[in-house]
C-alpha cells in the first residue's frame, strides 16, 4: 500500500513537471526527430514493493533520445531531462526529513552523475565492461518501471536481465567485502544494528539475490523483485529446500518488523541500533512488536534469526 502511494504521488508528478517544462521548451526529441522517451524506474524496497515506514523512495530516470526540444526555446534532450528531475524532485516534498525522501544515489556515477540517464549511459555504465560495482549492478535486481513511458521501461528492463542475469554467478567476494566495509564504518562496536549487523536484514536480502543473479538467467520468475516473491520462486525451482525457505521468509518478516517498530518509535530512520536489552526503550520496543511482558524473547528472537541467517549464508558458496 505505501509502495502504490509512492507510485501515485510520482506519476502525478512527473506528468506535472514535463507539461510546465514542454510548454517553454516543447517535446524533447531523438537524434532521428521521434519524440524522446521517459521512464521513471524505482529500485530499492520501493522497486521491490516492500516499502516499510520512513523507507527512501530510490529512483531512477532513464530517457532515450540525444536530440532537442522542439520549441520556442530549444536546448538538449539531455539538459531537458536533467531540469525535469531538479524539478520534480524539488516538488515531491517530504514533511519530515529522512521520511519518504526521493533518493537518486542509485544512479550511475551516484552524486557525481546526471540527475537523469540516458538507454546509452545506463548499457555502458552497468555493461560487463563498465564502471558500475558489484553491488551497483546487484542493485538493478530491485528495479521496475513505475512511471512514464512503461512500454520503454519494458526495454530497459530487458536491458537490465541481459546485463545481470547473463549466467555468470554472483560475486560473493566483493560482496563480503562490502558488508566487512559497511561493519567497520556503520555498526558501533558491541552494539546490534537491525539492518547492517551480522545475520540481520541485510544479510537476508543479499542472500536472495545473490541466488537470483546466479540463477536469474533458468527461468523469469527467479527475477522477481520482491523478495518472498523471489525467495518462493527459488524453492519452486528447487535451489532452496522447503525447510531452508521457510527459515529465511520467517527471519525476513521478523527483521521487517523490528526495523518498522525501531522507525516508528524513534520517528525517523537514521538510527537503526537495537536498544540496550536492560533499557526502557527495549521494553518499549518488546510492546511495539506484541512481546508483552515477555521482554527477554525479543532478545532472543533477533539472535536466533540472525544467527540463522549467517548458517543459510553457506548458500550463496555452492
Amino acid at each position: 500500500e505505501l509502495g502504490d502511494v509512492a507510485e501515485v504521488v510520482v506519476g502525478a508528478t512527473l506528468n506535472i513537471c514535463l507539461r510546465d517544462l514542454e510548454r517553454r521548451y516543447g517535446q524533447p526529441r531523438a537524434s532521428d526527430g521521434q519524440p524522446a522517451r521517459l521512464c521513471a524506474c524505482a529500485l530499492g524496497k520501493c522497486g521491490g514493493r516492500e516499502l516499510g515506514y520512513a523507507s527512501d523512495i530510490e529512483l531512477m530516470f532513464v530517457y532515450d533520445g540525444n536530440g532537442t526540444t522542439a520549441g520556442p526555446e530549444t536546448i538538449g534532450t539531455a539538459e531537458f531531462y536533467q531540469r525535469f528531475v531538479e524539478a520534480l524532485t524539488h516538488t515531491i516534498r517530504s514533511r519530515e526529513e529522512g521520511v519518504f525522501q526521493v533518493d537518486l544515489r542509485l544512479r550511475p556515477y551516484g552524486r557525481a552523475g546526471s540527475l537523469a540517464v540516458s538507454l546509452d549511459a545506463f548499457a555502458g555504465y552497468f555493461g560487463p565492461e563498465g564502471a558500475a560495482w558489484p553491488y551497483e549492478r546487484q542493485a538493478l535486481v530491485k528495479l521496475r518501471p513505475i512511471a512514464g513511458d512503461l512500454a520503454f521501461g519494458a526495454e530497459i528492463v530487458a536491458l537490465r536481465d541481459r546485463l545481470i542475469y547473463s549466467g555468470e554467478p554472483f560475486d560473493v567476494a566483493a560482496m563480503r567485502a562490502m558488508r566487512e566495509k559497511q561493519l567497520r564504518q556503520l555498526v558501533k562496536a558491541g552494539t546490534t544494528n537491525a539492518k547492517l549487523s551480522p545475520g540481520q536484514l541485510v544479510d537476508t536480502e543479499y542472500l536472495v539475490q545473490g541466488l537470483q543473479i546466479t540463477h536469474g538467467h533458468l527461468d523469469p520468475s527467479l527475477r522477481a523483485v520482491n523478495t518472498l516473491d523471489a525467495l518462493a520462486a527459488l524453492k519452486d525451482r528447487g535451489l532452496v529446500s522447503a525447510e531452508d525457505a521457510a527459515s529465511l521468509r520467517e527471519a525476513y518478516v521478523f527483521q521487517r518488523d523490528l526495523i518498522d517498530a525501531l522507525r516508528i518509535v524513534r520517528g525517523h530512520a537514521r538510527d537503526l541500533t537495537v536498544p540496550a536489552p536492560e533499557s526502557e526503550e527495549f521494553v518499549f520496543l518488546a510492546r511495539r512488536l506484541g512481546y508483552g511482558s515477555h521482554v527477554n524473547r525479543l532478545q532472543d528472537d533477533i539472535e536466533r534469526y540472525a544467527e540463522r541467517v549467517r548458517q543459510l549464508s553457506r548458500l550463496l558458496d555452492r
